[in-house]
């Protein structure tokens, strides 16, 4: 499944940010600890990379408390090995988890307190990561609207903390094109894609065949089964009958269980889960390559064809 969800305010964000970059000391990147890969924007390191003095930055793991406390740690370990990034894994329900964002901060800064001017952080991350929410906390005041769907955040602001820094708030954007299937729909699961552009059935069958192999006794435990169909359509079958999702004649209304399954999964009824492991994506990548690698040859192929046709 390729989703791309783009509108404009997105396209905005991303060149102020660009524009913006160069003023700033540090960069606080917010992502999903459920699925820390795919909702790491590739647009961020893009923009990092290409500067002249690149940025240190510190990756937030926020909604940690319902991730895989294990794969958690394994993401930490690969996004420590990466030169100039820092990672901290973090729960916005706890918010004293929340302030070690500025101890890092002061940890990468020292000197700090003998300088003039304070730190300047940008804090950025795809929609419904929980920004908003880490800001507020962060500033001890309601700085920011925060609500359980994407793009909450239409525009850039300043906000001054009392510890020496200097947050620019951005909005939650993604990028143009997302290469990797896998992660539109981790996306699509965790509701950083606005649900008006996904297929419910189809995120739910893509969700339930993972679980039912990562995690199968969350299943046998949320949805009170007494045993597991191995066979995605006759699981969502039997999850539905346990929700009362019956139509006319006793069948089951899988349209239904299917947004009952993705709901419950994103209230974090379900227990803890992690839709992606660091050797899960080494794979992926190497399947994106080969894709984006046969479509060039494709699109060369074309391109001789057309030459060969204005002759």
């Amino acid at each position: 499944m390729t989703i791309q969800w783009y509108p404009g305010h997105m396209h905005k964000a991303q060149k102020e940010i660009k524009e913006a970059l160069p003023k700033v000391d540090i960069v606080i990147e917010v992502i999903d600890a459920r699925i820390p890969y795919s909702s790491t924007n590739p647009l961020v390191a893009k923009f990092l990379t290409s500067m002249t003095n690149p940025k240190p930055v510190i990756r937030v793991l926020n909604k940690s408390d319902l991730a895989d406390a294990e794969i958690t740690e394994l993401w930490r370990e690969e996004f420590d090995r990466q030169d100039g990034t820092k990672s901290l894994s973090i729960s916005s329900k706890h918010p004293e988890q929340v302030k070690k964002i500025v101890q890092l901060c002061h940890k990468l800064f020292p000197g700090y307190k003998d300088q003039s001017r304070t730190i300047n952080a940008m804090i950025m991350g795809i929609p419904n990561v929980g920004k908003s929410t880490i800001i507020n906390i962060l500033s001890d005041r309601t700085i920011t609207k925060t609500g359980n769907e994407p793009a909450v955040t239409k525009r850039q602001q300043r906000i001054d903390l009392d510890c020496g820094i200097t947050l620019y708030d951005t909005p939650g954007f993604l990028w143009p094109k997302i290469e990797n299937d896998h992660s539109s729909y981790r996306l699509a699961i965790t509701g950083a894609i606005k649900d008006a552009v996904i297929d419910y059935d189809d995120i739910a069958y893509y969700a339930a065949e993972y679980i039912l192999e990562a995690y199968p006794e969350l299943l046998l435990q949320n949805f009170q089964l007494e045993k597991l169909q191995t066979d995605v359509t006759l699981l969502l079958e039997s999850m539905g009958r346990r929700r009362g999702c019956l139509q006319s004649g006793g069948r089951v209304d899988l349209d239904r269980i299917c947004k009952i399954f993705i709901y419950e999964f994103r209230n974090f009824s379900m227990g803890n889960i992690s839709l992606e492991t660091p050797k899960m994506i080494e794979q992926e990548l190497i399947e994106v390559e080969e894709k984006i690698r046969l479509k060039a040859e494709k699109d060369q192929l074309r391109k001789k064809s057309r030459k060969k046709r204005k002759r």
